[in-house]
């Protein structure tokens, strides 16, 4: 089954991209074809270098193993409006666009926002 996961709030602050993410990772686990999608503030859970406390979630692991079976596309717009270029992006997730988001909307058998 194909899922789309669109998540819009920031990382931290909170729990909708803890959450989305988690449920990105039970569904590839149980073999699920996923794809997440961050817009608005979500796009900063992307960001190369985060630091946070022992025993806090960190969004960037998180990411990074979605993208390890999955995809992580982030709202090019949205990234610009926060002054993150691609350079600054964990590995394996990238730029996308709304047509992109389009897309695998159509394509996707279940649709969840965060």
């Amino acid at each position: 089954m194909k899922t789309l996961i669109i998540i819009n709030d920031p990382p931290y602050g909170t729990e909708r991209l803890y959450n989305g993410l988690r449920l990105a990772h039970a569904l590839i686990k149980h073999d699920g074809e996923v794809t997440v999608f961050l817009m608005g503030d979500a796009v900063s859970g992307a960001k190369r270098g985060q630091k946070t406390p022992d025993g806090f979630y960190n969004a960037e692991r998180m990411i990074k193993r979605v993208v390890a079976k999955g995809q992580a596309l982030l709202c090019g717009t949205c990234l610009d409006a926060r002054g993150i270029t691609e350079e600054e992006l964990v590995d394996g997730s990238r730029r996308s666009t709304m047509d992109e988001l389009a897309k695998a909307t159509e394509e996707a058998d279940k649709v969840l926002v965060f």
